[in-house]
């Protein structure tokens, strides 16, 4: 039976007996039985309301790289059906420019300078990093389990690879996949330089991949990661739909070094790089696939972004960011601006595009709402519950988006205005560069970032300084966790 025809059912018997009573008090003990097991029987609905909640989340994944966002080669047949029975959202951002940062937000809806996941010295972790998610934060999958979920995560996990810090030790019950970036741990002959990139082998890194705590494979078959991950994906959802679940589902892909199964070699017209792309499509066609078969797509809300945008310095071994400025490492609109779908069918309206802003961080807030756990009351949270975006039954909640590189504030956006305080390259050795006045764009006229307004509107400058100081003032410093050492105690 249809939910909504239960609980609309279960109301006229609530009101039919409310009535009965008031009619016959003789028979009011008969009736509070009644209302009991009425009552007990819209717990069970609640309970079975639950959606199950499912993240698919790329690496470096570029604005223009998918083709309902407008790329012209790669196909992706499942994301393009993805954004046609559920939501496109086209300002979306990531709450960093690069990994682990990113990461962090998403797992605790929390800029990542709240957390001391982000550096000046060192962007991401590495395999000789001491440090990971603090144990004080509330990752999304610890929220989830309160609420009575079953947790897992697949794939990509960079927020620290000692155990304390791993998936199973921060609210998942279980963990499949690599603990960082798939090009660590290289042990190719430094002299080959980029030649590795340019025609990878398995053999020029020696990654581990991990079940839970164990390293099961080393170095990991990169070749069938993709096809590894949907299978643990797919079996995931089989063994816990009768139960609500989160899965957390990271692809590795497509962060240089480029891999694909053999059945997608050489099928995109965008050479590797395509390939890669779509065979992530297949693989959320799998995981859509498997929702509809087992009768979970009405009760699954499944959302699919990115890390940060593209790695632009590999050439044609990076993505694009479409008519976005810069990719990866940058606090320009390329950088933090990510392609992202949520689906929900029978609750997110078929072939929705949503101009509304949003973040990464705001999954986490959204998700939390919508299992009717409790979003952590005893610190500052950053995302917002998207919820009425999503239903279409109102505004969205974000009106602002800070820009942050490392512990640096270097941009903010408030509605269409971005004000850039600091602009950098992504990457090079480029110094930072400091702008007062800030340089401005109306981001709704210019997301390409070419035309500085700031002399024609002294007013919005001087609004997007005091939006940025009010939250310079929410910051507490905190340790960074991307310098302390592996070899620190």
């Amino acid at each position: 039976m249809h939910l909504k025809f239960k609980t609309l059912f279960g109301r006229e018997i609530y009101m039919k007996r409310i009535a009965l009573i008031r009619r016959q008090p003789q028979i009011f003990l008969l009736a509070l039985t009644l209302l009991s097991f009425t009552f007990n029987a819209f717990s069970v609905v609640h309970a079975e309301s639950k959606p199950n909640v499912i993240v698919i989340y790329a690496d470096d994944l570029g604005y223009g790289d998918l083709a309902c966002f407008g790329h012209p080669t790669i196909k992706t047949p499942h994301l393009d059906q993805m954004a046609q029975e559920g939501m496109k959202f086209t300002q979306f951002y990531s709450a960093a420019p690069v990994c682990t940062p990113s990461r962090a937000a998403l797992m605790t809806g929390r800029y990542p300078i709240r957390s001391g996941m982000c550096s000046d010295k060192r962007r991401v972790l590495f395999p000789n990093s001491g440090g990971g998610i603090p144990a004080s934060e509330v990752t999304l999958a610890e929220a989830m389990k309160s609420a009575g979920y079953k947790t897992g995560c697949i794939g990509k996990w960079h927020l620290g690879h000692l155990p304390q810090f791993l998936p199973t030790s921060n609210g998942f019950d279980s963990y499949f996949g690599i603990p960082y970036s798939n090009d660590m741990d290289r042990v190719a002959d430094r002299s080959m330089g980029r030649k590795i990139f340019l025609d990878p082998k398995v053999k020029y890194w020696n990654v581990p991949l991990m079940r839970d705590k164990e390293i099961v494979e080393q170095p990991a078959d990169q070749t069938t990661i993709t096809k590894r991950y949907t299978e643990e994906a797919v079996k995931f959802i089989k063994q816990n739909q009768k139960q609500p679940f989160f899965l957390y589902l990271a692809h590795n892909m497509p962060h240089v070094p480029l891999f694909r199964s053999k059945n997608f070699a050489d099928q995109s017209l965008r050479g590797l790089f395509g390939d890669v792309i779509e065979e992530i499509d297949w693989s959320v066609g799998q995981v859509l696939q498997t929702l509809r078969e087992q009768g979970l797509d009405q009760n699954t809300i499944v959302w699919f972004s990115s890390d940060n945008g593209p790695w632009l310095i590999f050439d044609q071994q990076g993505g694009s960011a479409g008519l976005l400025r810069d990719g990866k490492g940058s606090t320009w609109e390329g950088g933090m601006r990510e392609p992202t779908l949520a689906w929900w069918p029978g609750h997110i309206p078929a072939g929705t595009v949503s101009q509304e802003q949003g973040s990464t961080m705001d999954i986490y807030t959204t998700s939390i709402k919508l299992a009717g756990g409790k979003v952590p009351a005893d610190r500052v949270v950053d995302g917002l519950d998207l919820t009425p975006v999503l239903l279409q039954s109102g505004s969205g909640p974000r009106e602002e988006m800070v820009y942050y590189r490392g512990t640096k504030l270097m941009a903010i956006r408030k509605g269409p205005w971005k004000a850039h305080f600091i602009t950098k390259p992504a990457y090079g050795r480029e110094p930072f560069k400091e702008h007062d006045p800030p340089v401005l764009y109306q981001l709704e006229h210019d997301p390409s970032e070419k035309y500085d307004v700031a002399k024609d509107h002294p007013e919005v400058i001087k609004e997007l300084k005091a939006a940025a100081e009010k939250h310079r003032k929410t910051v507490k410093p905190v340790p960074s966790q991307l310098e302390i050492p592996l070899t620190q105690k």
